[in-house]
């Protein structure tokens, strides 16, 4: 069975600043992590691999030569295989492009059963690049699961609804992107294990090894692109209350049923 997990480099989003002059991403300084996500889609292909010992995990990324780092911390967790797109031609590929890519690359490497992915990119939020590898794969999707099973030769796959949980199965191959359960722990692996990691299999593909189209990748290929990117406008509403302490939670009781918190 091979297992592909597309994983993406991503900087800490809690230590983010906006240029309020140009509006892009203040990216200098700022430390870069294994998307959570993808963490945990990386956490759930290796509880499959233990399930099914003939299971071979593959790490894959698009990204800058350093996003290496994130490739070895999931060999470190215990994936078989590490692949990283990297080549001047991704730049600036919006999600389409960036699925294309991954697509090819899968493709070229070989046999999938299952791909699982995060469900979206803390950096983008747009929850978009798994479900169109499936598209570009032409192979089935499940959206939104915490939890994947292989039971003969199928995949069992619990994931959310409004009002609670679906359980699907779906023949192989599958495409499932992943949430994480509130409050989930995420694991990382030991010094020793990091150690190992850099022993693992590790492979970089420019877009010719790939084979992909150069006019579907980067700026050139991405049918969407960024014009800008800013906060949202933070107004907020302060009323100062000089009186008495009963005085006070009448005027906050009456202030509240004026704004329709309370009747």
């Amino acid at each position: 069975m091979n297992i592909f997990v597309c994983i993406k480099q991503v900087p800490d989003t809690t230590e983010v600043k906006i240029n309020p002059e140009t509006g892009t991403l203040i990216r200098a300084g700022v430390p870069s992590i294994l998307n959570p996500y993808d963490h945990f889609a990386v956490v759930n292909a290796l509880k499959i691999k233990k399930s099914n010992p003939d299971a071979v995990v593959n790490v894959i990324s698009m990204g800058p030569p350093q996003a290496k780092a994130v490739i070895q911390m999931a060999l470190a967790l215990g994936c078989d295989n590490g692949y990283l797109l990297s080549d001047a031609a991704f730049a600036g590929s919006d999600t389409w492009a960036t699925a294309y890519a991954l697509s090819s690359a899968i493709k070229k490497i070989g046999k999938y059963d299952i791909i699982i992915c995060g469900m979206q990119a803390i950096d983008g939020d747009t929850a978009q690049v798994g479900p169109q590898i499936a598209s570009q794969l032409n192979i089935p999707q499940v959206t939104f699961a915490d939890n994947v099973e292989i039971e003969n030769k199928k995949a069992l796959i619990k994931r959310h609804i409004d009002d609670g949980y679906d359980t699907i199965e779906s023949p192989l191959p599958v495409l499932v992107t992943m949430v994480m359960p509130k409050d989930y722990e995420l694991p990382f692996p030991s010094f020793v294990n990091i150690t190992k990691a850099l022993s693992k299999p590790f492979f970089t593909y420019t877009a010719d090894d790939i084979m992909a189209k150069k006019e579907y990748l980067g700026l050139k290929g991405s049918p969407t692109q960024v014009n800008r990117i800013y906060p949202p406008q933070r107004e907020v509403k302060t009323t100062v209350i000089n009186t008495t302490s009963v005085e006070a939670v009448d005027k906050i009781i009456e202030i509240l049923k004026q704004e329709n918190f309370i009747k």
